[in-house]
């Protein structure tokens, strides 16, 4: 039986489109989905075989066409005179060793002696020969035309023996010879050795005296008459050499050359050996695509681009299941080994009984471009404001909220729509039942429209799109669904499948009938999960909390999540001591489709990841271990180190530079977008390395790793501690703290290009600790401060730090001592202020003061 081929395999070797392989198959009651990548069963591979075989024919016929038109040979007069054999010329010579025998035999005998004749020897069978080893031919050819004085001089050269032909002995009559005394057998040893001769015979040495091979013809045995086989010239040709090469040594020197010859062979193969297992990568399952790229020493662009052939549309950090990884080493001529197999095998997942399955609630991912409006609808959805609570209006983190309607619960995933979130768009959208794609209808489809479009395509999940802002002026809904017709997306009022719905985020306008339709399309899907067994999901977040330690966000896609169980999530595990919904309140359980944190794993995992429960901790632990260590191997594998063709790139160059970059932030998925980004402005003469990354504040270790690495320190909606401040400062290291993504990268870039050098810098003027907290009606929340050092004054910027992490950024609303308004107050005394619009101040918070001072630009 045939083995399983792949879709677009199939239809080349049919010479069939995959239009119409599909159509065939459906017809025999096999549905195929007409991906490329689709697998073809051999039961379905005989069917094809059975219909389209003569057009394989025809395929196989064209492919072998030019194999048969061979170049003409050739063939000079030279290669068409005949040529001697081998064998022909040692025959030659023992015909011309014989008669030169005869007549030494002649010359010693004594006059009047008649020859004794005992026996007869056939000399016209060696003409023959030999005439008929002239007149064989290697290559069948035209003769050509030779000279009747040519043609003469060949045959003047040839001596023929010519003898009358005897039918047998004929006995005239007897000679007594002379009896001669015995020799020695010594004497007659050496004599014998003195009438030996050396006679080539068919390639070979005949050592036997002239006696010993009269006596053999005297036999009746007659020369071989008919051709050797090339086996049997061959293996006269390896004795011969064997001979050679034995004769005159030693069993030492054999013994030595035999062993020699071994040692050559193992290194041979073990040469070998290591070219088969350079083409092997050995990797663990969800590696990203530079990862992969460096493995394979080619560009993560090439990468790139064999995913985008398969449909995939992924970024740099981006990592890539197994099946795609083996498709793409594939085309780089490579094999892939998973050393994570046994590891994923070790968890096993329950399977689900048709009666245990209920209805779950969809879960729904809402995309589009930035400042579309997607959290403003998301917003109105929930009934609460969640853009404020984002620096600078934009959305930094993929968020998760649950909400009821028409007491139906609907799972929403809010995800950033800059340009710089790529990966977490994508994960987003794997996770997603029902995406619901944002456009501003004053606004045409954008860049990051067309890829949140494609994440849903290639994840195969339904598209709902939102026309929003119809209120505002100039805005054009027709537009949005004729840009959507150019990209083969037609909405239901043009007559398509896509269902469209024109809103305004702002005003509530057509929210329900847009939720309605998300609805619909979830019907259509029949989502059901099983909530009885162990909870299994997604995690969607993930970061660091000072005071509780690490937070996972996740998604529980199915079962039941409880406090106390036992989990393992990428690489780190255990136990869920803490559970909290979206309004952070606390749970005690949740079901599929139910967003929620907890606390209690030993680690951040990666956004993405997958998290099980298990029945032991002990095997949670085992688990983790276990991927933590092929983790690390990963690294060694993928670490790239400099060669000499790199270094004379970069000497060819001349002013080729690295910036190193240490990334620390809030979130996992916003470090992961930071360095995704940052690894993209890498150019021909100026290559990033992100050496490091991490959630958490900015400790005295980064500042080492970067003092040792000559790094800069790249720090998102986090502060660096103040004894890490103060060791910065020591050791000249540069810190730069952003809150807004795309205002790093932008300085970054201008600062790399050398176009434009930061002009403005912020001056840590006072740092304050809040020691009491006063709420008073109709004021708001009064801070009993001590300025710890430095001078505030009461136009000074000010950021509240709680656990190391920025909460708030804004001005001083007052500043008093005892009940006086002041202007500054200096290091070592107390006051009382509050800030504008914030109220959430806690005893134990920092209130960090800076100024934005214009620094002179120095020159390198």
């Amino acid at each position: 039986m045939s083995a399983v081929k792949r879709l677009s395999k199939v239809a080349r070797e049919f010479n069939q489109s995959i239009g119409e392989i599909v159509d065939f198959l459906s017809s025999k009651g096999h549905q195929v989905d007409p991906n490329p990548n689709a697998k073809v069963q051999p039961q379905m591979y005989d069917l094809l075989v059975a219909e389209y075989h003569a057009d394989k024919a025809v395929r196989e016929e064209a492919k072998n066409a030019g194999v048969n038109n061979a170049d003409k040979q050739s063939i000079s007069l030279e290669e068409s005179t005949p040529k001697k054999t081998k064998k022909a010329e040692s025959e030659e010579i023992i015909i011309k060793n014989i008669e030169n025998a005869v007549s030494t035999i002649k010359a010693k005998a004594p006059e009047g002696a008649n020859p004794n004749v005992v026996g007869k020897i056939d000399l016209d069978q060696f003409s023959k020969k030999k005439k008929e080893a002239e007149v064989e031919k290697p290559v069948e050819a035209p003769k050509p035309e030779v000279k009747k004085e040519e043609k003469k001089k060949p045959e003047t050269e040839t001596i023929k023996a010519t003898a009358e032909k005897l039918t047998g002995p004929k006995v005239v009559k007897k000679i007594e010879l002379p009896v001669e005394k015995p020799r020695t057998p010594k004497s007659q040893d050496s004599n014998e050795k003195r009438k030996r001769k050396r006679i080539v015979k068919d390639g070979r040495v005949d050592v036997r005296s002239e006696g010993q091979r009269f006596k053999k013809n005297q036999k009746g045995k007659q020369p071989r008459t008919s051709e050797l086989s090339e086996e049997e010239i061959q293996k006269q040709v390896r004795e011969t050499l064997a001979r050679l090469s034995s004769k005159g040594k030693s069993k030492g020197s054999k013994h030595r050359k035999a062993k020699r010859e071994e040692a050559a062979q193992a290194m041979q193969q073990e040469a070998e050996k290591v070219a088969a297992e350079k083409k092997i990568l050995k990797v663990t399952e969800f590696v990203t695509a530079n990862e992969l790229a460096s493995m394979m020493d080619v560009a993560v662009t090439d990468v790139i681009s064999a995913c985008m052939a398969l449909g995939l549309f992924v970024s740099i950090n981006q990592r890539l299941d197994a099946e795609t990884i083996s498709i793409v080493v594939e085309e780089f001529g490579y094999t892939v080994e998973f050393t994570s197999a046994e590891v994923q095998e070790s968890i096993v997942i329950e399977e689900d009984k048709a009666e245990d399955l209920v209805e779950r609630a969809p879960i729904v991912t809402i995309m589009g471009h930035v400042d579309h409006g997607k959290t403003s609808l998301l917003d109105y959805i929930r009934k609460s404001n969640v853009t404020d609570g984002e620096a600078g209006g934009i959305t930094q983190h993929i968020g998760s909220y649950s909400v009821n309607f028409n007491d139906k619960k609907i799972t929403f995933l809010d995800t950033p729509g800059h340009e710089a979130f790529t990966a977490m768009r994508a994960r987003g959208a794997q996770v997603t039942d029902v995406v619901i794609i944002v456009i501003a209808a004053d606004d045409s489809i954008m860049p990051q429209t067309k890829e949140a479009i494609n994440h849903a395509q290639a994840a195969g999940v339904p598209m709902v799109f939102a026309i929003n802002k119809i209120d505002k002026e100039g805005a054009k809904p027709d537009k949005v669904r004729e840009e959507l017709s150019a990209l083969n997306i037609l909405v239901e009022d043009w007559g398509g499948k896509f269902q469209c719905q024109e809103i305004s985020a702002k005003r509530g306008t057509n929210i329900d009938e847009l939720l309605e339709k998300v609805l619909l399309e979830a019907e259509m899907l029949e989502l059901k999960a099983n909530p009885s067994k162990m909870a299994v999901g997604t995690i969607i977040e993930s970061s660091l909390d000072k005071g509780r330690g690490h937070v996972a966000n996740l998604l529980v896609q199915a079962g039941t999540l409880k406090i106390g169980d036992p989990m393992v999530a990428g690489s780190y595990a255990g136990k869920v001591k803490a559970m909290f919904n979206e309004n952070g309140e606390s749970i005690k359980q949740a079901g599929p489709s139910s967003p929620v944190s907890i606390l209690g794993l030993d680690g951040a995992p990666s956004a993405g990841d997958k998290f099980n429960v298990l029945a032991d901790e002990k095997e949670t632990k085992s688990i983790a271990t276990k991927r933590q260590q092929l983790m690390r191997e990963q690294g060694i594998r993928t670490q790239k180190h400099i060669t000499l063709d790199e270094i004379g790139r970069r000497l060819a160059i001349g002013d080729f530079k690295e910036l190193n970059v240490i990334i620390k932030g809030d979130v996992a998925g916003s470090i992961e977008a930071l360095a995704d980004s940052l690894l993209k402005l890498s150019t021909e003469k100026i290559q990033v390395n992100v050496i490091h990354k991490s959630v958490g504040q900015i400790s005295d270790s980064d500042v080492l790793l970067a003092s040792a690495s000559d790094a800069i320190i790249v720090g998102f909606q986090v502060r660096p501690s103040a004894s890490a401040r103060k060791l910065a400062e020591k050791e000249q290291i540069d810190i730069r703290l952003y809150s807004i993504i795309y205002k790093a990268i932008e300085e970054l870039t201008a600062a790399m290009e050398g176009m434009l050098a930061p002009t403005i810098k912020e001056e840590v003027v006072c740092n304050i600790e809040i020691r009491e907290v006063f709420k008073i009606s109709k004021v708001g929340t009064i801070a009993g401060c001590f300025v710890t050092d430095g001078k505030v004054s009461r136009n000074t910027k000010v950021r509240v730090i709680r656990d190391g992490i920025v909460i708030h950024t804004g001005d001083l609303g007052s500043l008093k001592r005892f009940k006086d308004d002041v202007k500054e107050v200096a290091k070592g005394y107390e006051c009382g202020l509050n800030i504008e619009k914030f109220n959430d101040i806690q005893v134990g918070d920092l209130i960090e003061g800076y100024e934005e001072v214009e620094v002179k630009t120095k020159l390198a």
